[in-house]
């Protein structure tokens, strides 16, 4: 590949999913807050710039994988922004970001006269290192026809959710709650199970072998079911910022999501009892010491 991808943002999921561009033969340029973070790449061939500006070029493609709104906007058009250095080029941004976030975030592109596309992911960190993971887009047509080769060499399949720059994150959203009423909802079960004899990696395995066979109840189902909770595979604090941007969306749209209030209201608690470096799964604890259980 002759084309150099600018990438920024080397935590959990940046690092492998910026050594899969490396392996699919693009030049990478990255940026990472924490230098030191991103040093692993280097010794793969990214070269590592010193501010966000320096992984645009006029024409050229970044990518953002960060960690909440303020960061891609900051990267973007902060101090030392890659924004304006873009000139006809396109951010990609594949961060779980609100939708109202994304259409500011286009606008301003626009201005500036490079143009945006939202391609948020769903998969852990080992799917992004396997190129397993599910993207979601939106935006401009042309433009994603443009970047959907490098989003090919970073997962398994690209959902198209038409031009609006915030759709994607409204399905990105979307999902994240689905993933977290099941994984509370399991919670309860398994804690009923448990109070009453039956062992929780029973209930776990048969029902994620029959009623619910899916990835979610499957993989949460396990991590529930064994309370296996560290290292995270994403964490409780970013589960809460994602709840939150949920019901901020919920309330712009006029759509009540009484559930999404509990799971709200859940993820603080857990992060007030200091749980918020555990994966976002843990909010199962809240659960079972609810119902008396250490």
């Amino acid at each position: 590949m002759s084309e150099t991808i600018g990438f920024i943002g080397t935590g959990m999921m940046g690092e492998p999913m910026a050594r899969n561009l490396l392996r699919a033969g693009y030049a990478v340029k990255v940026y990472n807050r924490t230098r030191d973070k991103a040093r692993a790449l280097a010794s793969d061939g990214a070269s590592l710039v010193q501010t966000p500006a320096e992984v645009a070029a006029p024409n050229g493609i970044v990518i953002t994988m960060l960690a909440n709104d303020q960061a891609v906007e900051e990267t973007a058009f902060g101090a030392d922004g890659f924004g304006p250095a873009l000139r006809g080029g396109i951010h990609v941004s594949m961060s779980t970001i609100a939708p109202a976030t994304a259409e500011r975030l286009a606008a301003k592109h626009r201005e500036h006269g490079g143009r945006y596309v939202a391609a948020p992911v769903f998969g852990r960190p080992d799917a992004a290192a396997a190129k397993k993971l599910w993207i979601c887009t939106s935006g401009e047509r042309t433009f994603k026809e443009r970047v959907r080769p490098v989003l090919d060499a970073l997962g398994q399949g690209i959902i198209d959710f038409g031009e609006k720059p915030g759709a994607a994150n409204v399905i990105k959203l979307s999902g994240n709650y689905l993933i977290l009423a099941a994984t509370q909802a399991m919670a309860e079960a398994f804690t009923l199970a448990e109070k009453n004899g039956i062992a929780r990696t029973a209930v776990a395995d048969f029902f994620g072998k029959t009623l619910f066979a899916c990835p979610i109840y499957q993989a949460y189902g396990k991590f529930v079911a064994e309370e296996n909770y560290d290292p995270p595979r994403f964490r409780l604090a970013l589960g809460l910022k994602d709840i939150s941007l949920v019901l901020d969306t919920a309330k712009a749209s006029e759509v009540p999501m009484p559930v999404a209030s509990l799971l709200q209201q859940r993820m603080l608690s857990a992060v007030a009892k200091g749980r918020g470096h555990l994966d976002w799964s843990a909010i199962a604890l809240l659960v079972s010491e609810d119902a008396g259980l250490e």
